[in-house]
């Protein structure tokens, strides 16, 4: 079996990280699995919303350490080789955050490490009632990778991400809810269920509108706020003229939902 799973149902392709006896930890060969299937779904015109869980137990427990502190990367290669395959491993963040479809977590299980910075780098997050988190680096005697240090004070703000990332402690479902980390929390045999009610949702979105408010809110966490009034008004009047906009207001006026097609 490989060791990540691809599928694509309608506009919503689904990642399912599939070491469920390692409750999905970044051995093997999951990290080049995992980034392929997000360029792939990255690059499908097709897909409109992306959801990433774990299969079994665990969402993703982080690096596999009993491969060594490396993670993978502990052979005899140089260290800047090695800084130079993490950093690559390291643009499936980028994208989850930065692609303009919606990309959602499913969290059903154990979620550390970088299984936490995957998690981060996604637009939305839904527990099962079963989830434990942890940023885990800490613990680990290592520093960070996938993004999270960066990601994490942006959901939380920096002194509850610091007081994680320092401490490594771990929270449950109820308590990533009350942080606002989580949007709900969903029993176990019910979140895949609920997350493809969601995406259903997105899907009777306006495409086009929905990769911009993302750019837009993306944008807003570094650039001055009078960068963002230019973004936003570049964004909003480009939006307008779209197919969808003018959809949009004719099912308005003629009190129907609107029938979008992305144009």
């Amino acid at each position: 079996m490989p060791d990540v799973l691809y599928d694509v149902d309608g506009a919503v392709a689904t990642i399912t990280l599939n070491r469920p006896d390692r409750l999905n930890a970044m051995g093997g060969q999951l990290i080049p699995e995992a980034l392929d299937a997000i360029e792939r779904a990255a690059g499908d015109d097709a897909v409109r919303v992306v959801v990433l869980t774990g299969a079994g137990r665990g969402f993703c427990a982080g690096g596999d350490l009993t491969g060594g502190a490396g993670g993978g990367l502990e052979g005899p290669m140089p260290v800047e080789t090695k800084i130079r395959h993490l950093r690559e491993y390291m643009r499936s963040s980028q994208l989850l955050y930065e692609m303009p479809k919606i990309t959602i977590a499913a969290v059903n299980g154990a979620c550390a490490g970088a299984g936490l910075s995957w998690a981060c780098a996604c637009d939305l997050r839904y527990a099962a009632d079963s989830a434990k988190f942890t940023t885990a680096f800490i613990n680990a005697g290592l520093s960070g990778d996938f993004g999270g240090t960066w990601l994490l004070p942006r959901i939380l703000g920096p002194a509850k991400a610091r007081e994680l990332y320092l401490l490594g402690d771990r929270f449950d479902a109820r308590e990533a809810l009350d942080l606002g980390f989580v949007s709900a929390i969903v029993p176990a045999e019910q979140l895949l269920d609920h997350v493809r009610e969601v995406a259903d949702k997105l899907l009777a979105k306006a495409p086009v509108a929905l990769g911009r408010i993302k750019a837009n809110l993306n944008d807003a966490e570094h650039v001055s706020f009078t960068e963002a009034l230019d973004r936003e008004a570049d964004r909003h009047v480009r939006t307008s003229q779209t197919s969808d906009a003018a959809e949009a207001a004719r099912a308005f006026v003629e009190k129907r939902p609107p029938t979008f097609t992305g144009r």
